[in-house]
């Protein structure tokens, strides 16, 4: 996916005086480093010294051990898979092959690499995700739990291959800063882990290769930080690298500078990405994981190195963690809300670990669970690493005494977004927030006011997902449309204007205007009401009502103003069949070999249609994941609406059975 002129200024339009004024230096800095490249400082007596404490990886569980060893024999093999791609190449990996489209990543100074155009470099995100090094944190620590010394000379081995391939600012890995700071995060961590494996020292501290990509590293992230409208997740992965490695890796003259300077980066854009209520102001739940992630990991090096933190960087991971814990359902699955990329801060763990049973359970470890909190039954290797090195927030002398939510709260009212919870396990995430975070919106999807439905952590009404990023904007566009969420689409527009796949020029204006939700617990109603003015000369209205006892949900949606075309769509999960005759669906399912269904009786001013798997346009698709996607019913109904003749009201019922 290439850019034309006119992305350009758009992007640009975006951009205030300051943050123009930043990328001109940045281009100006790209341009001076097109010469001979510094040498880095000669290095003498380095030794690492945040090892994890005696005892450690004995706390480790032996289920979790056990998941870890087998991710790990599977990519000794070579064996593994990324967005959906089945790779076999592993054992010997080419760092700038795109394993999807074949394509070879051209060579050359950085900063001139088309990594957008598909066509000229293939997948950019198959191609980073691999040198993001996540896979050798995890031969690591089966190293680390186990003796084996197979699993260290193989990670000895590539890196000692990625270094040798991708000299500083040569090639694709030297393009953005995200993908340097978590690299150096799994580093630091691969250190850490292989520690008592004899060539280790031989391989870090005193391998010159080593300490000159660490310090080239580190160089680039304090002259290229991500800055302005795109100081969203990016600049906290820059900012975790940065610090972390300054304080695991604090052996260079500009050691000092760096850990400063990546500190108060890490402290201010922490704050800024984070909502008062804990949730994340990207309305992207991955992104919560993903930035919640790298704080804990920021702090761990920090209590490791014995560097003091501010006080607030702990309390806005403590407000993370209590809103993680009050959002997900009855299986800790958070809301599917916005983009989702698969990213992750720090992966030491095998497939079919939890991650956000995972980061609770470092939550209670860290910052003690609440009464209210949702029981985590699984276990991984993170927690008990993390643990290990992380001060308790009960033992920070200098920690402020902060209220934390005395029950479960239902309503987040800066992030506008609030939960509906029923009996038999009914969950209801309604949608009346911000659209994006900051100018640009990145990772904003064209979602006001839609709903997200789960019955027993079963997708009912889904939220469809993201599927990609790069390379195929007609997928891009669908997954990210109005038409492809729970929500009213009017003459057949996005309720806010896309200016590119990362780009937003114009954001729906969301309101709620009722969130109650103190009666879901005690049978009775919970109510939601909200609006949004996305479409011009017109506003949208929806009220949502779990009547808990009934175990029957309804949302009603008006359109108040001048007769317009609408498409009311409804989109089931994978899991879901539906029998649609007239306005009603028959919808059933099966949950643990146990068959259930719902009826879902549809406004019958519209005329409603099944959509499964349908490419030209897209529509009725189900993306579990980065890179996959599977068919899956939508409901879309079509019609019109007057808000002047009493015909801009529809409403829709979600009845449960047993």
């Amino acid at each position: 996916m290439t850019m034309d002129a006119s992305w350009y200024l758009r992007r640009l339009s975006r951009m205030g005086p300051r943050e123009v004024a930043g990328r001109v230096g940045d281009a100006v800095r790209r341009r001076r480093w097109r010469s001979p490249r510094p040498n880095c400082p000669s290095v003498t007596g380095a030794r690492f010294t945040a090892v994890l404490p005696a005892g450690t990886i004995a706390a480790v569980s032996p289920d979790a051990a056990k998941r870890l060893i087998a991710e790990a024999d599977r990519l000794m093999y070579g064996h593994a898979e990324y967005f959906g791609v089945v790779r076999d190449d592993l054992a010997d990996p080419d760092w700038w092959c795109d394993p999807k489209t074949g394509r070879r990543a051209p060579w050359g100074y950085a900063f001139n690499v088309p990594y957008r155009n598909e066509d000229a470099v293939g997948d950019i995100k198959q191609i980073w995700e691999l040198s993001r090094h996540q896979y050798l944190t995890v031969l690591a620590a089966a190293y680390a739990i186990t003796g084996d010394e197979r699993y260290a000379e193989r990670v000895a081995a590539h890196l000692r291959s990625w270094w040798a391939a991708n000299p500083p600012l040569r090639g694709v890995h030297w393009i953005s800063g995200i993908e340097l700071g978590i690299r150096l995060l799994s580093w630091v961590w691969i250190r850490r882990l292989l520690d008592g494996w004899p060539g280790v020292a031989g391989l870090f501290e005193d391998n010159p290769v080593a300490l000159n990509q660490i310090w080239h590293h580190q160089r680039w992230l304090a002259a290229f930080p991500s800055r302005g409208s795109s100081a969203n997740n990016h600049v906290i992965a820059e900012a975790a690298g940065q610090f972390a490695t300054a304080c695991a890796f604090g052996w260079f003259p500009s050691s000092a500078r760096w850990r400063a300077g990546a500190l108060r980066s890490l402290e201010r854009h922490l704050r800024n990405n984070t909502f008062d209520s804990g949730l994340n102001r990207e309305l992207a739940t991955e992104y919560h994981g993903l930035v919640l992630e790298l704080g804990l990991a920021a702090v761990a090096e920090a209590d490791a190195a014995g560097v003091p933190v501010p006080a607030s960087i702990r309390l806005v991971l403590l407000r993370m963690t209590d809103a993680l814990a009050a959002v997900v359902d009855s299986h800790l699955r958070p809301p599917r809300q916005g983009d989702a990329d698969d990213g992750h801060g720090l992966v030491v763990d095998g497939t079919g670990t939890d991650r956000w049973a995972s980061l609770l359970a470092t939550g209670d470890a860290v910052f003690g669970r609440l009464a209210w909190w949702p029981e985590v039954t699984g276990t991984d290797v993170r927690t008990p690493l993390l643990a290990a090195l992380i001060r308790p927030y009960a033992n920070i002398a200098a920690a402020p005494v902060v209220t934390r939510p005395p029950s479960r709260p239902g309503h987040f009212a800066d992030a506008g977004l609030t939960v509906l919870r029923g009996p038999g396990e009914i969950w209801c995430r309604c949608d009346g927030g911000p659209h994006g975070f900051l100018s640009i919106a990145a990772h904003a999807h064209a979602d006001a006011l839609s709903v997200e439905v789960r019955h027993d952590g079963v997708d009912v009404l889904a939220d469809p997902g993201t599927f990609c990023y790069h390379g195929q904007p007609e997928w891009r566009q669908y997954f990210r449309s109005t038409l492809g969420h729970n929500t009213l689409q009017v003459d057949g527009g996005d309720q806010s204007v896309s200016g590119g796949p990362f780009l937003w020029t114009r954001h729906a204006r969301s309101r709620v205007l009722t969130a109650d939700t103190s009666d879901a617990s005690d049978g009775g109603t919970a109510r939601w009401c909200a609006e949004h003015d996305g479409y011009q000369r017109s506003v949208h209205r929806r009220r949502v009502e779990l009547a808990t006892a009934r175990q029957e949900l309804t949302v009603v949606d008006e359109v108040r103003g001048p007769r317009r075309n609408v498409r009311l769509a409804f989109h089931l999960g994978p899991a879901i069949v539906a029998d649609l005759v007239g306005n009603r669906a028959v919808l059933t399912w099966t949950r643990d070999g146990e068959g259930r269904s719902a009826v879902l009786d549809l406004p019958g001013q519209l005329s409603w249609r099944a959509h499964r798997g349908e490419t030209d346009p897209p529509l009725g698709w189900y993306s579990a994941g980065f890179g996959r996607k599977e068919p899956a019913t939508t409901l879309v109904g079509t019609g019109f609406a007057d808000g002047t003749a009493l015909l801009g009201e529809f409403t829709t019922v979600l009845r449960f059975h047993g």
